[in-house]
């Protein structure tokens, strides 16, 4: 089977024959506080894109995500509600579990922090740190932002000591703490960065976490003795593990890290975390400094997207600028939200939403390429054809022919950099370029026959090779395709590159017409 992988020593490029290779996928944790809002659908999607691609190219996927439940604003929050912090995260955990069930995402495992398994996996790996000497009793004064669960420096702060993600006034704390020796860590950092140069995606993240490291490193914070609210230090009950270093570590217990070492093997050097760019240094410094202290191997891969931003804002409970990725499915479509957040924006960089934009994309590429190119193909094969499809001329050369080996290489070069925003447009070219063969040779205008099986016949198997290249970022919308062109089996069953190659038509199956896809909308 072939397989490839983004990433050096994670697998083989595309062409080698290899076994079946792991591909561990883990996005943030939620805080349960929060509404699922657009910024977070923006996360899930490309990683249930990428989850899928992945199964697609065969690879063996474990797909993580979950909520964060422990801290001091969920405690106070309960608090607030009326509610204990276990019935407070019982019912605010199930927003982010029904958001991501709407949006069709496909993950394996949802953690929740409050869980046993988890707790006893802190413990177990906080532990190993401190038997290795890591981490030690100590006093703690600094400027605490409650809803970062972080602290910050005055040089980090926006003038009047606001918080820069939060924009609002930070708090000064004292208290007893264990701290995490972080500042013995800078040379062995810095030596692994200089070895994995592919650790990190885009590289511009990659040297900021660099710049973050080389700029020095201060001894961290780790416990709290002001909550309860928290997983116990296993050493001291007096104390409660602190947010960040009690959340990082779901991406261990999911895969069984102090209960089975087996799966811990197999799956943690597949590890692929997904995040967005303001936990960078949570990340890409603390969490590989963390995962030394306590002998294992640092995370391989961390891929850091930018902000969705509205009107030149960070979406946030904070600025009231939150867009329900429900509204939005509701209006337009799962499948239509779940392309427009792929299709928008490249991972790495900042987007910026408008319900124009969304239309306008929404009409361009949906309803006007994609949708009339399955409706004018399905009706001419039932005016020309009696409903059934012919299958494709074997003549590779031809143009759609070219046009289809050309985008699925494409395609396949752009996912496994993990640009969905490119393998969508090469996928696109395959559309219009269908629309073109249909216009130039007005099928419709010509009598039943050898010309009409032969132009047909590549439209139907370009619109199949459309629906496996969209698979990953329209699952619903390729399921549908495939079902109108008559397919035998399911969509699910099929491996890429192999089953989109072409020729994969094979004629003589109905072809069903149907209602639009994606009906046009007004601006």
């Amino acid at each position: 089977m072939i397989r490839s992988s983004g990433f050096p020593g994670c697998g083989a490029r595309v062409g080698t024959l290899l076994a079946v290779s792991r591909f561990y996928l883990t996005t943030p944790i939620y805080y349960v506080n929060d509404v699922p809002h657009l910024g977070h659908a923006y996360t899930m999607v490309t990683a249930d894109a990428l989850a899928r691609w992945h199964r697609l190219v065969g690879d063996e996927v474990f797909f993580l995500t979950g909520t964060d439940e422990h801290g001091l604003k969920v405690a106070q929050a309960a608090e607030a509600n009326g509610m204990t912090p276990r019935e407070w995260t019982d019912s605010t955990s199930r927003r982010f579990i029904e958001a991501w069930r709407e949006l069709d995402i496909s993950n394996d495992d949802f953690i929740r922090t409050t869980e046993e398994r988890h707790y006893r996996t802190v413990q177990e790996f906080l532990g190993k740190i401190y038997d290795n000497g890591y981490i030690r009793l100590g006093t703690y004064r600094g400027l605490y932002c409650v809803g970062c669960e972080a602290y910050y420096t005055d040089d980090e702060l926006d003038e009047g000591r606001i918080c820069p993600v939060h924009l609002r006034p930070v708090e000064e704390i004292e208290e007893e703490n264990y701290f995490f020796a972080l500042s013995e860590f800078q040379q062995r950092l810095l030596e692994w960065y200089e070895s994995s140069p592919s650790s990190v995606l885009p590289e511009s993240k990659r040297n900021e976490a660099v710049g973050f490291i080389k700029g020095g490193l201060d001894d961290i914070s780790i416990t709290r003795t002001s909550i309860r609210w928290g997983v116990p230090v296993p050493w001291n009950e007096e104390h409660v593990f602190y947010v960040w270093y009690d959340a990082l570590v779901n991406y261990l217990t999911a895969i069984g890290y102090g209960s089975d070492p087996a799966r811990f093997d197999a799956w943690w050097p597949a590890v692929h975390h997904l995040i967005g760019k303001d936990i960078i240094r949570f990340h890409c410094v603390w969490w590989p400094a963390m995962c030394m202290a306590a002998g294992i191997a640092p995370p391989a891969h961390v891929l850091v997207h930018g902000w969705l931003l509205v009107s030149g804002e960070k979406m946030a409970k904070s600025r009231l600028n939150q867009i329900a990725p429900s509204d939005l499915a509701a209006q337009f479509g799962v499948d239509a939200l779940r392309y427009h957040l792929l299709a928008d924006t490249p991972l790495g960089a900042d987007g910026d939403f408008s319900y124009e934009g969304m239309t306008g994309r929404y009409n361009a590429d949906l309803a006007n390429n994609l949708g009339n190119l399955l409706a004018r193909v399905s009706a001419v094969v039932s005016s020309k054809c009696g409903g059934v499809g012919p299958p494709p001329p074997p003549d590779v050369s031809g143009r759609l022919a070219s046009t289809a080996a050309t985008v699925l290489a494409e395609a396949v070069e752009a996912w496994e950099r993990y640009s969905a925003r490119d393998a969508l447009a090469a996928a696109w070219r395959l559309i219009r370029e269908t629309n073109s063969e249909l216009e130039a040779t007005e099928p419709w205008k010509l009598p039943p026959g050898p010309q009409v099986d032969a132009v047909l016949g590549s439209a139907l198997e370009a619109l199949r090779i459309v629906a496996l290249l969209c698979a990953p970022a329209m699952p619903s919308t390729s399921r549908e395709i495939w079902r109108r062109l008559g397919m035998p089996d399911g969509i699910e069953a099929c491996r890429l590159p192999g089953d989109a190659r072409w020729g994969g038509y094979p004629g003589g199956l109905a072809v069903e017409k149907g209602p639009p896809l994606f009906p046009r909308r007004s601006a």
